[in-house]
């Protein structure tokens, strides 16, 4: 078998392996979980077991109310990585070139980064109202400093050679953004985009919680509230469902854009 056909077999089995991992994961976690509920006789106001948590599921999934307040979340969730996102490539880009600008600005960025965002989060919802977009900025805090540094650290890390190559063939800024640095950039930038689509979905669930009426944050009170600490689980989960799929599909956008790069290291 030549070495393309083995890397093309390694590429199809990979994927199975992962999801045979991931199912065996979630049954193991399921079963803890069920044992626990019914080897110390918790009431189910404390620790519902996992068949009273689906049955709330189904019950909240056939009255609309579960998709009505998942997407709430997921519109803000969304809107706040492009924001944030978005926000810090620019300004990552303009500090990555400026060592002046990181000076001038760079105290204030590590200041913010030591209030935690559940302080900033009342403020936020005081002064841009309980609405949407109070979310929405909660959001892209929460994104903006990881792809803020990844995107200044990626594009600092691409190697002075290859700058110096673009230089004496008199490449303009525009070609050696968009044909050496981006595509230079992009393994490390792609990394802080991972962990800033599941810190996004933290934001938007901080912002619910100090005032919203809707969303799986302000679902999450009412839960609390009426001692249904079933339709809590179910809000928990579902939130951590939103999560893991924008990190898969960052990861899924990561594997097609450096595709070059894993059939490289395997090739080694």
């Amino acid at each position: 078998m030549s070495a393309a056909g083995s890397i093309s077999k390694l590429h199809k089995a990979r994927p199975l392996k992962r999801i045979l991992i991931l199912f065996l994961s979630l049954v193991i976690g399921i079963l803890i979980w069920s044992a626990a509920a019914s080897l110390f006789d918790l009431p189910a106001f404390i620790l519902p077991g996992p068949a009273l948590v689906w049955e709330r599921f189904l019950r909240s999934l056939e009255s609309g109310q579960l998709l009505q307040h998942a997407i709430a979340t997921l519109s803000e969730v969304l809107a706040g990585l492009f924001l944030g996102g978005f926000v810090a490539t620019v300004l990552g880009y303009l500090i990555a070139k400026s060592p002046a600008l990181e000076n001038l600005i760079s105290p204030y960025l590590v200041a913010s980064q030591s209030i935690p965002i559940v302080a900033i989060a009342p403020l936020l919802v005081i002064w841009f109202g309980p609405g949407i977009f109070s979310k929405i900025l909660i959001c892209s805090l929460t994104v903006f400093f990881p792809v803020l540094i990844n995107t200044v650290v990626g594009l600092r890390e691409v190697p002075q050679d290859l700058r110096d190559l673009m230089r004496s063939l008199k490449a303009s800024r525009v070609q050696t953004l968009t044909k050496l640095e981006i595509p230079a950039a992009l393994p490390i930038f792609l990394g802080g985009l991972r962990v800033g689509a599941t810190l996004s979905v933290i934001g938007a669930v901080i912002g619910e919680l100090v005032g919203a009426d809707r969303g799986l944050g302000f679902l999450i009170n009412v839960g609390r509230g009426q001692y249904d600490t079933a339709l809590v689980f179910v809000a928990v989960i579902t939130l951590a469902v939103i999560a893991m799929s924008l990190y898969g599909l960052v990861l899924l956008i990561e594997t097609q854009v450096l595709s070059w790069q894993s059939w490289r290291d395997e090739a080694k």
